[in-house]
C-alpha cells in the first residue's frame, strides 16, 4: 500500500475501487488505521473491500496512528480534518462522500464544517461520546502525563513498542510514531518535557472538552449543510445520546432508528447504498427538528 507526505507527515493509505469518491474515516478511537476495519460487524462487512465495488475507496491510517507518522502539535479535530482533506487534494479528488465511524465521526463532521465543498454525503456511524466517553479519555491522557513527568520521556521512548494509545496510554498520543520514524523518536526525546505535557494536556482538553458528541461543537454542526445519515450505537463509548445530538442539531439528516444490535453487516451495507443512490439523484431536503428517517425503510 502506498505512502504519501502531507504537511511533513508520512501517510499510509489505499485507493481502491470505481464510482464516487468514498473517504473512510476508521473507528476504534486512536487507534484509526486500516486494521481498524477488521473488527466487529465492519469486519462482517470487510468494507474496504466490499465498498470499493460501489465507491472508489479511500482509507488511510490518521496521523499518529498505524503506519502513519505524526507531529508533536496540539492535537484537534481540525488537525485531524486538515490531514484528510490534504490526502483527498493530493489523490486529485474535488468531492467525496464521507463515511466515518466512532471515533471517525468527528473527523468527518469537522471535515464537512470546513470543507463543505468536498463533501457529497456524510455517513456517521456509532458515534462516541457522553460521560463515560470523556472520563476514558481524560483518563488516558492523564496517565501519560502522569508517567512521563515521573519517568520523563526517556523512559516513554523505552516504553513504546507500537502498541497504540489506546492500549498501552502510558506511552502517550505519539507513542506509534516513536516506533515508525527514528528521527521523530530523537526529536520526541530531547523536547522541554514541560512545554510537551502543555502540549498534551491542551490536546486532551481541545479534544474532549465536555460530554457532548466528539467532535466540532454544536455552533460548527448546526451550519453543516451536508446531507449526512446517523447511525446509533449504546455503550459506555458510543452513547445513544450522542447520536441523538447530531441527529437535533444537523439541519439535513436521516436518523436510522435501528438498536445497534439489529445494525448489520448486510443492512449497513444496504443503508450506505441507499444513501449513495439518494444522494445521486433527488438528494435529502432539509429536516424539521428531531424528523424521523428521510429515506425509505429498508426492505
Amino acid at each position: 500500500m502506498p505512502f504519501a507526505t502531507l504537511d511533513g507527515i508520512k501517510t499510509h493509505y489505499v485507493k481502491q475501487g470505481s464510482g464516487p469518491c468514498l473517504v473512510m474515516m476508521a473507528p476504534r478511537g486512536f487507534e484509526s488505521t486500516l486494521q481498524s476495519w477488521d473488527h466487529g460487524k465492519w469486519n462482517d462487512m470487510k468494507p474496504v473491500e466490499t465498498l470499493s465495488r460501489h465507491f472508489t475507496v479511500i482509507a488511510y491510517d490518521r496521523r499518529e496512528a498505524g503506519q502513519s507518522a505524526g507531529r508533536v502539535e496540539l492535537l484537534t479535530w481540525k488537525a485531524f480534518a486538515q490531514h484528510a482533506k490534504l490526502l483527498v487534494e493530493h489523490l486529485g479528488v474535488e468531492r467525496a462522500f464521507v463515511l466515518g465511524v466512532c471515533m471517525g465521526v468527528g473527523v468527518a463532521t469537522q471535515f464537512a464544517s470546513l470543507y463543505p465543498e468536498a463533501c457529497i454525503g456524510l455517513i456517521l456511524a456509532q458515534p462516541v461520546g457522553g460521560h463515560r466517553w470523556k472520563n476514558r479519555m481524560h483518563q488516558f491522557f492523564n496517565r501519560h502525563i502522569d508517567y512521563a513527568r515521573q519517568k520523563g520521556l526517556a523512559a516513554v521512548l523505552a516504553r513504546a513498542s507500537g502498541k497504540n494509545f489506546m492500549r498501552d496510554p502510558e506511552t502517550g498520543p505519539w507513542a506509534t510514531a516513536i516506533v515508525n520514524d527514528k528521527s521523530f523518536a530523537d526529536c520526541f526525546v530531547k523536547q522541554d518535557i514541560d512545554a510537551y505535557l502543555n502540549i498534551v494536556a491542551a490536546s486532551r482538553d481541545a479534544m474532549f472538552p465536555d460530554t457532548f458528541v466528539s467532535g466540532p461543537p454544536p455552533e460548527e454542526l448546526m451550519p453543516i449543510d451536508t446531507a449526512a445519515s446517523i447511525w446509533p450505537g449504546d455503550d459506555a463509548s458510543h452513547s445513544t445520546s450522542s447520536a441523538q445530538q447530531l441527529r437535533e442539531l444537523m439541519p439535513r439528516m436521516e436518523y436510522w432508528d435501528l438498536h445497534p444490535d439489529n445494525q448489520t453487516a448486510e443492512n449497513m451495507l444496504e443503508r450506505i447504498l441507499v444513501f449513495k443512490r439518494i444522494m445521486e439523484t433527488e438528494g435529502l431536503p432539509p429536516s424539521p427538528p428531531m424528523a424521523g428517517p428521510a429515506m425509505p425503510p429498508l426492505p
